[in-house]
């Protein structure tokens, strides 16, 4: 860093200049776009390696996530760095600390990435592309809704209607919501965590879809695909893994790079002709395997489904379209 930054005023205005600018960049496409919830500030200084994200609900709440700072940082400044971002983000933002969430960002594996944070129970409704969600911004590492994620919802919506719609790993059902506001025949939202899976039903509760052709399933994705039945037909199917799994209700390791062509060949078995497959992981340095699925049609839609909020990290998902 430079020696004009190195002093803790400099720090903090330098975050907020960067902020100022990118809501400048950003405000004409929010609200042309509608969106209430998106990324503003990305690591875009590598000093200040936040993530600050904005959900418009009720008033403006402010989601910041540190990513946890190398060994070789010495802890006190890294967290005089953190301090300093985030005044930037209430002087910018005009939060107050009620307003604002803080958590840091590390390398989740096993079941550390589900595990409960807090208890406040405090839930705020927000809005995307005309539907409605539940978020919790306090007690879990993730708020219930990835933003990053917002254009391949959209892409259900579109794909959705007259379709029988399977969303699996599910995690709190944003997937279904949008399928089901996108005209599906049927919803079936499959997860593991019961959790996740209760918010869902409240989500799609939220948004008028109570219907006994909205189901809900808890169960290990990978277990229940194996044991599917062929003649169980889906016309959309969304795939979205974690990159890695050990919860205590897997019997085994789950790796989306070793295990994605099983995965995907028992979600084609399972697919109507005619229907498509959304398949979808964050594994930074994932490679698909073409040649073991060569038979079918595979799109890559990764820039395509990058939100322009998330520019700043074109690496943040890969994404496919997959059909026969």
């Amino acid at each position: 860093m430079s020696k004009e930054t190195s002093s803790p005023g400099n720090g903090t205005q330098m975050v907020a200049n960067r902020l100022r600018k990118n809501m400048r960049n950003l405000s004409r496409w929010l609200r042309n776009e509608n969106i209430h919830c998106y990324r503003l500030y990305d690591a875009d200084i590598p000093e200040y390696a936040v993530a600050v994200d904005i959900y418009e609900s009720e008033r403006r709440l402010v989601h910041v996530q540190e990513y946890a700072p190398p060994k070789s940082i010495d802890p006190e400044k890294a967290q005089r760095r953190l301090g300093e971002a985030l005044g930037a983000v209430r002087e910018v933002l005009e939060v107050g600390d009620d307003q604002l969430f803080v958590k840091v960002r590390r390398q989740q594996k096993g079941v550390a990435q589900y595990e409960k944070l807090g208890a406040s129970g405090e839930f705020h409704e927000v809005s995307e592309g005309g539907c409605r969600f539940l978020v919790n911004l306090q007690d879990y590492l993730d708020t219930g809704l990835f933003l990053d994620h917002r254009i391949t919802r959209s892409l259900l919506a579109k794909l959705a209607r007259g379709r029988h719609f399977l969303n699996l790993f599910a995690y709190t059902g944003a997937g279904s919501i949008h399928a089901a506001h996108g005209g599906a025949a049927s919803t079936l939202t499959i997860d593991m965590s019961k959790t996740y899976l209760d918010w869902a039903r409240r989500n799609m509760a939220l948004n008028g879809f109570t219907g006994r052709e909205h189901r809900y399933l808890q169960a290990n994705c990978v277990e229940w695909l194996e044991k599917a039945s062929p003649n169980q037909k889906f016309g959309l199917i969304f795939l979205d893994p974690p990159s890695f799994s050990t919860s205590k209700r897997m019997q085994s390791v789950f790796d989306v790079q070793r295990d994605h062509v099983m995965l995907i060949r028992n979600c084609m078995k399972i697919l109507e002709p005619g229907g498509v497959l959304i398949f979808s992981n964050n594994l930074r340095k994932f490679r698909m395997d073409f040649k073991a699925l060569e038979e079918f049609a595979i799109e890559d839609i990764s820039r395509e489904t990058l939100p322009r909020d998330f520019e700043r990290n074109p690496r943040i998902h890969n994404c496919w379209k997959i059909s026969f």
